[in-house]
């Protein structure tokens, strides 16, 4: 069974955001530091475009899988995977489909034609550019946080730009079978994001996102340790640090573990979860490096394929681990 802990996720209104940014920085700080993950409010998006980009969503994963197979997945993550994201910390593929969409040059042909969803690419951009608004805003909170120039990271993350690496990701999380006969399904094994703050939006009445603060865990994915249940309030988004920030802050601010609960306890859910994700990735040429200095600098196009590279490497300890 699970080892569960209450832990207080704390809550950040960006309400008056111009004349309250000395304050929201603050709190943003605080929550980085000490927990890694946070909900914003009054962030500007409206229900109703929450509920249009997730029908959005659900019209695109509802088509036929020869039509979803169209825009299938390229290694510069843009496109449709089913069921072939392997964690290290299960070795086994997560029971999920997602759809990475990208507003640079990597999304290339990966935008499922007028044909089969008409508007779809139209509609995906406006929402897209609504999400990277909310960000540039916790990113201005950050540079102040960190002694940069309000523009610093909204700079590195210029989505105008053709080498931009941000990424949306729609997820669905297929139902699972309540009488396993002792099979174990994994919906989002344990790992910690390698961007640079993501933004989570959920349903009601779909949970299963759970974190282990603390990055000192990540090495053992996070094995016997306490979890806590994030709330599932369709109105707020959850924000997590990723290992992108960690790095630039010089691990002032903690990125931390988390995943989709696979379900095995009384209580969980076991029917279809839909969310999006949206991974603020910067410029392949931003230059990476904290104020002190604690790291070595590297662009944006170094960071991710080192953490590409970490992540295959953990993958085949454990799968060796596993054999062994």
């Amino acid at each position: 069974m699970t080892k569960y802990v209450d832990r207080p996720i704390p809550q950040i209104s960006l309400a008056d955001f111009d004349k309250r940014k000395d304050e929201i920085t603050r709190q943003l700080c605080e929550a980085a530091e000490n927990v890694g993950f946070f909900a914003i409010i009054d962030h500007g998006i409206s229900r109703e475009e929450l509920d249009a980009a997730f029908s959005l969503s659900k019209s695109f994963f509802e088509l036929p899988q020869n039509v979803k197979q169209t825009v299938a997945l390229t290694p510069l993550n843009a496109g449709y995977e089913c069921r072939s994201q392997v964690r290290p910390s299960t070795g086994v593929p997560d029971e999920k489909e997602s759809y990475q969409l990208q507003f640079g040059e990597n999304m290339g042909d990966r935008w499922i034609s007028d044909e089969h969803l008409p508007g779809f690419k139209q509609s995906s951009l406006a929402f897209m550019h609504r999400l990277q608004a909310v960000s540039e805003k916790l990113m201005i909170c950050v540079a102040r946080g960190l002694g940069f120039p309000d523009g610093y990271f909204v700079e590195a993350h210029d989505v105008s730009r053709p080498n931009c690496q941000t990424v949306m990701r729609l997820l669905h999380y297929f139902e699972v079978p309540k009488e396993t006969a002792g099979k174990v399904y994994h919906r989002g094994g344990v790992h910690a994001d390698w961007d640079f703050i993501t933004l989570l939006l959920q349903r009601q009445g779909q949970p299963g996102l759970e974190i282990c603060p603390g990055r000192e865990v990540v090495t053992e994915w996070a094995k016997g340790h306490a979890w806590t249940k994030v709330a599932c309030d369709p109105d707020s988004i959850v924000c997590n640090i990723g290992d992108l920030l960690m790095s630039w802050s010089d691990d002032r601010f903690k990125s931390t573990l988390h995943r989709v609960k696979s379900p095995e306890d009384e209580g969980d859910n076991y029917e279809e979860r839909y969310s999006i994700a949206f991974f603020n990735q910067p410029c392949t040429d931003a230059l990476i490096q904290g104020p002190q200095k604690k790291y070595p600098m590297v662009t944006g196009q170094e960071f991710t394929a080192n953490a590409i590279a970490r992540n295959y490497k953990a993958l085949q300890e454990a799968t060796n681990g596993a054999k062994a």
